[in-house]
């Protein structure tokens, strides 16, 4: 009989947390200094700075006493790694993905992480733009020939982009910014996506993926990662597009099965490809590359850099410092992926009060119990859920003895709670 191992439901503590004056920051991965710039102009005086991803030992060292962290893509916060950071208060991913993340643990340790979900679209449009003309100009295999000192000078599999057909296999915030630039080129521009979408210019939805894949010359895939998008684009998808057409992926590396992709390119029923993701990816410089595609000289292989430019990791790192600089001082979650989302006004020189519990009946009475026997008038209320777990803002004015953060911690369900 298989074995069935029940893992402990993680339940954190009642904590309470300094004040903002008080906390301290860590940014890993190198995160670009806009963030470290943002966090000092809002008045954080301690901010820590490494331009690794530390793992094992070293991470848990560097999250020791870090209220406020921000990661990129390397670093991995798992259950275990959340639970050895009790100070922590909240995570910002420098980048559009949050796989990086444990959520549910965060949730119930009472962590919003918040994430750049838009920051990038234009930087990664370019790129795919720049991939287009590329694939369809033929140039990564006229690269190679040059740099083996081959002149082939010919026309042969070399086309102009105007009047081409592009695909795009999710109309979201970077598939339509495609399209519209694609459209600047005189592209015939077709989408599919999992929901109804608005289309810009004059781009045509078609019925469904075997649709627009037998009309387009170009494939471009902008889906994110789920458990349904894994492993979607695979034999009998790329049987589906048109003979000598190209397929891009600068979405997710789990989408793409790239055993079947060398297959179609071996055989020539795709003339080439542009891949920026991959299923597994080195975690540093210091481990090799390998993969089935290298060998194809009509294939652009690029290190998931293509929402990787200067001005895209400006505005991440100024978006997500701000979103962890506004929940701090003044409980904002609204941005949040994994957390009720509130939005709040600033407090207008009253005290606010931010309680994080577990989301079951009677909380809430027994906080105003102890508000209203302090003596302080509730000038403004905010509530919202999430699953499990509840999430209160109480805005109080005309309290000369505000009840102390441990009466409030002792609440039955509190996760966490603080004055700001």
């Amino acid at each position: 009989m298989p074995i069935v191992i029940s893992l402990p439901t993680l339940v954190p503590s009642p904590v309470s947390v300094p004040a903002a004056s008080a906390l301290h920051v860590v940014l890993l991965e190198g995160i670009d200094p806009s963030a470290a710039s943002t966090f000092r102009e809002a008045g954080f005086a301690s901010v820590t700075c490494l331009a690794h991803a530390p793992t094992g030992a070293a991470l848990a060292d560097a999250l020791q006493g870090a209220h406020l962290l921000g990661v990129r893509s390397g670093t991995q916060l798992t259950e275990a790694v959340l639970q050895s950071a009790p100070s922590l208060l909240g995570i910002g991913c420098f980048c559009i993905g949050t796989n990086q993340v444990d959520l549910p643990a965060a949730t119930r340790l009472g962590v919003p992480v918040f994430n750049a979900p838009f920051s990038n679209t234009r930087s990664v449009a370019e790129l795919v733009l720049a991939h287009i003309i590329y694939l369809l100009r033929g140039i990564p295999l006229r690269n190679a020939d040059l740099h083996r000192g081959l002149w082939v000078k010919s026309a042969e599999a070399s086309y102009e982009v105007r009047g081409k057909t592009l695909g795009l296999v999710g109309y979201g915030h970077i598939g339509s910014q495609v399209g519209v630039l694609a459209e600047q080129l005189g592209m015939v521009v077709l989408f599919v996506d999992t929901e109804a979408k608005l289309p810009f210019g004059n781009a045509k939805e078609v019925a469904n993926l075997p649709a627009l894949l037998a009309q387009a010359d170009v494939v471009s895939l902008h889906v994110p990662q789920t458990l349904e998008t894994q492993g979607m684009f695979g034999a009998e998808q790329i049987a589906q597009m048109k003979p000598g057409s190209h397929l891009i992926n600068a979405s997710r590396g789990t989408v793409v099965d790239i055993d079947a992709l060398a297959v179609a390119l071996d055989t020539q029923h795709l003339h080439g490809a542009a891949v920026d993701v991959f299923p597994q990816e080195p975690r540093g410089n210091e481990t090799g590359f390998d993969s089935p595609l290298t060998r194809f000289d009509n294939v652009v292989l690029t290190p998931h850099i293509a929402g990787s430019t200067r001005e895209a990791q400006a505005n991440i790192g100024k978006e997500v410092a701000t979103k962890l600089v506004r929940y701090a001082l003044n409980g904002s979650t609204i941005a949040a992926v994994n957390f009720p989302k509130v939005a709040l006004p600033a407090q207008a020189g009253r005290k606010r009060l931010l309680h994080i519990h577990h989301n079951t009946p009677g909380v809430l009475a027994q906080l105003n119990a102890l508000l209203s026997a302090a003596g302080a008038n509730i000038a403004a209320q905010y509530l919202s859920t999430h699953g499990e777990m509840g999430y209160v803002v109480v805005d109080v004015e005309g309290a000369a003895d505000l009840p102390a953060l441990d009466r409030l911690c002792a609440i039955p369900g509190t996760v966490r709670c603080r004055w700001v």
